[in-house]
């Protein structure tokens, strides 16, 4: 993954330094792409662990079209937690602590933290038990499972993305149109987070299909290698089920930054050194929208251990 240290290397010597919505304030570029030949092995980080199940389980709850928290945390998966809880909050439904600005705070206040943490729990607690809840409170509007699966058209009718996309990749492989959108203006407004990777296209050529995403914004250090694992097995499962090899995912960057309260696990991270990419395994003829994530593993994943930074929200 020396692409991916490449990157974090550029930031950190030609980065400007700007401010961002979350208030932390960040070290950016703008514009920046990265190459991944998915022959050579499955790319995911190894100077640090990357959870590779939280990993699989967000990429089928795209791919099944779902937009509720509810499924991920019964996958153990709490990646889009805090986005549902931050909706949640600021509802009239809510009538706990004041959860104000709670990502800064909780980093400045250890009390608050505290606080902070019991309320993310009983909200958690109640999306699992209570549906009615889980409804109303654990849905983050029109996010990406939504938008690949069922993008609202003008004449009310939805448009299945990613089905349209697996059949032109069938019959029209050479065409230039193999494109999937999650930005769609109008929806924009009433999501949770806008989407940071809004745009993929697939390539085919020799027998291989290749995958380029367009990231508009890439939190470098924490979303960034999720990003590429989850592109990347994204690519292994439509190539799957077109019935073709891999070839190479494209990953081009918008604003790439890198948040100033993440420089200390930067610097950690580069001074590990960088060991072999594992293979990836799919143990199922299941179609893509029905593999259970157990049936997907990686062989030979050996990662530095974890390195813990805090989500900017």
């Amino acid at each position: 993954m020396k692409t991916y240290h490449d990157l974090v290397r550029t930031v950190l010597e030609q980065g400007h330094r700007k401010t961002d919505r979350t208030g932390v304030g960040t070290l950016s570029l703008f514009g920046y792409q990265m190459r991944y030949n998915l022959a050579e092995g499955f790319p995911i980080l190894t100077t640090k662990r990357v959870p590779f199940g939280l990993i699989k389980s967000e990429l089928l709850w795209f791919l099944r079209g779902d937009t509720n928290i509810r499924y991920l945390l019964e996958h153990n998966n709490h990646i889009w937690d805090e986005w549902a809880f931050e909706r949640y909050v600021k509802s009239d439904d809510y009538t706990g602590p004041d959860m104000t600005n709670f990502g800064i705070r909780c980093l400045e206040d250890e009390a608050f933290n505290d606080i902070y943490q019991a309320e993310m729990a009983k909200f958690q607690e109640r999306i699992l038990t209570d549906e009615e809840f889980a409804k109303q409170h654990g849905d983050l509007g029109n996010v990406y499972g939504k938008q690949w699966r069922a993008w609202q058209m003008r004449n009310g009718e939805t448009l299945d993305q990613i089905a349209q996309v697996i059949e032109q990749i069938k019959h029209t492989p050479d065409s230039r149109r193999l494109m999937v959108s999650a930005w769609n203006p109008e929806d924009v407004p009433n999501m949770a987070l806008p989407p940071c990777h809004s745009l993929f296209q697939f390539y085919v050529n020799d027998g291989k299909l290749s995958c380029q995403l367009y990231q508009r914004s890439a939190d470098i250090f924490l979303g960034v290698p999720f990003n590429i694992a989850s592109y990347a097995l994204l690519t292994h499962l439509i190539a799957r089920e077109c019935g073709l090899e891999v070839g190479e995912f494209v990953h081009t960057l918008g604003d790439a930054h890198l948040y100033l309260n993440h420089l200390d696990a930067v610097e950690t991270l580069l001074s590990r050194d960088t060991r072999s990419l594992p293979q990836l395994i799919i143990d199922t003829d299941a179609a893509f929208n029905e593999i259970d994530s157990q049936d997907i593993r990686l062989e030979g994943y050996q990662p530095h251990p974890t390195i813990k930074a805090p989500i900017a929200v």
